[in-house]
């Protein structure tokens, strides 16, 4: 079952967006549980138990923006859908990796729209792993933790959410064995995590967490399709 905060200081527009997520999930046949909050503060309390976050900009106090900077800290995952009646943080928001920036008033087939694309996206979420070895210590590692594989000789270092791991292996057995999981082979050295691509040119990858990965001008080109096919598979516009 699917979890939902709503967040916004107006009791009536909280209400009234709950209220329409509400028909609108269960029109979709998606059982849900929906809770209001009428401060950022009081969402921040509660964060980690919900999916997706309807949450408002311009609020007293805690306004929605620097919830949602608070949030991302706490919650890197999570689904975060603004609410605003003004254009004016629109860009800001893709700062705090927004899924969805909806204006006010809401057209209901815009919201629904955004939620259909919102529960697939929960429903995506791999809970595929592989398993490493090291020395006698065998290691579970979750395919949507993982940033890239790095190869150096036979040593290979896993970068992901929780650190580094590192064990001996190579890295073309990895490739196989991702292979149709969302992972590219960008140059000898590196293995991607395509849903962790944030921007790219001929040169280098850019990941969500900041660092930059060298790409082989010899598979730019397949790098391009591949990234752009997981990009529209995430709800992105191309």
């Amino acid at each position: 079952m699917l979890s939902i905060a709503v967040c916004d200081d107006e009791v009536i527009e909280c209400c009234s967006m709950a209220k329409r997520i509400k028909e609108i999930m269960e029109e979709m046949k998606i059982p849900c549980i929906i809770c209001q909050f009428r401060s950022g503060e009081e969402l921040l309390q509660a964060l980690g138990s919900f999916d997706i976050v309807f949450l408002d900009i311009i609020m007293r106090d805690l306004d929605g923006m620097k919830t949602a900077q608070i949030f991302r800290e706490k919650a890197s995952d999570k689904i975060l859908i603004f609410v605003s009646s003004s254009r004016k943080y629109v860009f800001e928001a893709y700062e705090v990796e927004a899924f969805q920036y909806l204006l006010k008033p809401v057209d209901d087939g815009k919201l629904k729209g955004v939620l259909q694309r919102a529960v697939r996206k929960t429903k995506s979420r791999s809970q595929e792993f592989i398993i490493v070895s090291r020395e006698r210590q065998k290691k579970k590692l979750y395919l949507d933790d993982i940033y890239y594989f790095e190869i150096k000789g036979r040593i290979v270092d896993v970068h992901g959410t929780e650190g580094v791991f590192t064990y001996y292996g190579q890295i073309g057995e990895m490739e196989d064995k991702l292979q149709d999981k969302g992972f590219f082979r960008c140059h000898k050295s590196y293995l991607i995590n395509l849903k962790y691509v944030d921007g790219y040119n001929r040169q280098e990858v850019i990941l969500e967490n900041g660092e930059k990965i060298v790409v082989a001008k010899r598979r730019y080109e397949q790098f391009v399709q591949e990234v752009h096919k997981v990009m529209r598979e995430n709800g992105g516009i191309l």
